[in-house]
């Protein structure tokens, strides 16, 4: 590389369409006239890849205020898959598939509107767009410069186990951190990558909407947008192949979810093998078996939500002697150290939970166990993580801990406790009553093991369910927790009242009855 190069990013990044909201976005997170500092001699922590992960690791050591040196490497977007083809750019678009959904259902609560609904696509996306540009600044490399933190925006690649080299420049460290996430999947299907796709990467740049659009993969992302998009007016498809949506999920669940998808007119091809695409007159023809059938159908795009792929590709991990899988990334133990004890992973590269709270929890332990650990002493376990997650779809599938499966697997007795919203008022009033409360405990016991909630918001309320297992409180702690009237969320105090009413054994009633009777 030649002198005039050196400082200078490797390549200016644009973001499709070309609109003054991406113009904005691109100018916080990935500037073109971005110069590259010149590195100090050595720095006490090298962050790779400015996603969730690797902006709270990078944030979060500079702001100890303790006179740390680090350095942080992006080749792309900083802000990551989150901010700018994950969960903002998704959910903005959910919201607004949402008011569809409610439009649809308005004459159940008495509302009469106009027969045809119409959906001005292009604004939809407009907004979404104005949106992640609003918020783009909280992850801009301007921003974590004032923090003390020098930004290299290149490809980094180690040169050896504690050496890493951007833009001509190399940049020595005492402990370094991968936090490159993960892509989308591209399945290998005969004919797909020449008839072209879409993934959640590429789908947010659309203006114009697809008349007729096939999605693969039954998993969260496949039925979040999947829903999103025929709300949004499209004729949509899912070809999955499990014979259930979400089969990792609660099956009662799932079930649920899938049965609202068939009332809202999305098709769905379960148990499906996919053979090959072709460009036809009739548009892009997915060709695929069924139950031993051979099936086609036509469509006008294809997107992809099968899977992740971890991004471990240009690192040059064997000169760190970082141990890695191309499908599965950075080999990591539960301290999240990799195979070269000065360099830990983080986020998508090297977690099955592949979520923006996930990275950032694993950022918090890698901030721990990288600086404040001397000899190993107090580090911090990722498997002691209680980690929640949720599906977005319309209602919300969110879960903790163990599922009935899990417990079976590992030996434990527990006991279910169901709370259907159909008994709570709340949900009621609502027209809400699709959707459920399942807490599983510790049988002999009121110890909380996993819950799994169905609602329309249900994100919302599975946090209190994980902060009674984080504090250990069982549930007749949560039963003496007064939950306001008439919220959703007293279905979590009905299921710990109905835990309560099985502690009343005949030996229990004949003691309360005798206390009474001298009260």
């Amino acid at each position: 590389m030649s002198p005039s190069q050196v400082g200078r990013p490797t390549e200016p990044v644009t973001v499709l369409p070309l609109d003054s909201h991406n113009q904005t976005l691109v100018s916080h997170v990935h500037p073109a006239d971005w110069v590259n500092p010149m590195p100090t001699e050595t720095y006490d922590l090298v962050v790779i890849g400015a996603g969730t992960a690797g902006l709270v690791v990078a944030a979060g050591a500079a702001g100890l205020g303790i006179g740390l040196k680090i350095a942080l490497i992006e080749k792309h977007l900083m802000g990551g898959d989150c901010l700018n083809v994950g969960c903002v750019p998704s959910k903005c678009i959910i919201r607004s598939s949402r008011v569809v959904g409610e439009l649809w259902d308005a004459k159940d609560y008495g509302v009469r509107i106009p027969d045809a609904i119409e959906v001005d696509f292009a604004a939809v996306m407009e907004r979404m767009r104005r949106l992640r540009a609003g918020i783009s600044h909280h992850d801009s490399a301007q921003r974590f410069k004032k923090l003390g933190i020098d930004v290299f925006l290149g490809q980094g690649r180690f040169g050896s186990p504690t050496t890493l080299e951007v833009g001509g420049q190399t940049l020595r460290f005492k402990k370094a951190v991968i936090a490159t996430g993960a892509r989308a999947a591209q399945p290998e299907i005969q004919g797909l990558e020449t008839a072209g796709f879409l993934t959640n990467e590429t789908v947010f740049s659309l203006t114009e909407r697809p008349r007729r659009l096939a999605v693969i993969g039954g998993g969260p992302i496949g039925c979040e947008l999947a829903q999103a998009f025929r709300r949004l007016g499209c004729e949509v498809v899912v070809l999955h192949r499990g014979h259930h949506l979400l089969n990792k999920e609660d099956a009662e669940a799932a079930e649920i979810v899938q049965q609202r998808f068939e009332r809202e007119g999305i098709r769905l091809v379960l148990g499906c093998q996919m053979e090959r695409v072709e460009r036809t007159p009739a548009g892009k023809t997915l060709y695929f078996q069924c139950q031993g059938d051979g099936l086609s159908i036509a469509v006008d795009e294809i997107l992809v939500g099968a899977g992740r792929a971890p991004n471990v590709e240009g690192l040059n991990l064997e000169a760190a002697g970082v141990v890695y899988d191309p499908r599965r990334g950075v080999t990591v133990n539960d301290y999240l150290q990799t195979t070269n004890p000065k360099i830990y992973g983080a986020g998508d590269i090297c977690m099955d939970w592949k979520f923006t709270h996930a990275a950032d929890a694993a950022a918090r332990i890698v901030i721990k166990n990288t600086l404040f650990s001397p000899w190993g002493l107090g580090r911090s376990k990722l498997s002691a993580l209680t980690m929640p997650w949720v599906t977005f779809t319309d209602p919300e599938v969110a879960h903790v801990g163990l599922s009935e499966a899990d417990a079976q697997e590992q030996g434990l007795s527990i006991n279910t406790i169901l709370i259907p919203l159909s008994q709570v008022d709340r949900a009621i009033a609502d027209g809400e009553t699709e959707g459920f409360f399942k807490i599983h405990h510790k049988k002999g016991s009121d110890q909380i093991v996993g819950a799994t909630i169905v609602a329309r918001h249900a994100g919302e309320m599975i946090s209190e369910v994980t902060t009674a297992m984080v504090g250990k409180l069982g549930l007749s702690a949560l039963s003496g927790v007064i939950h306001p009237y008439p919220t959703q969320a007293e279905g979590i105090k009905k299921a710990a009242d109905l835990y309560r009413r099985t502690l009343l054994t005949p030996r229990t009633r004949w003691l309360l009855s005798w206390l009474a009777r001298f009260s």
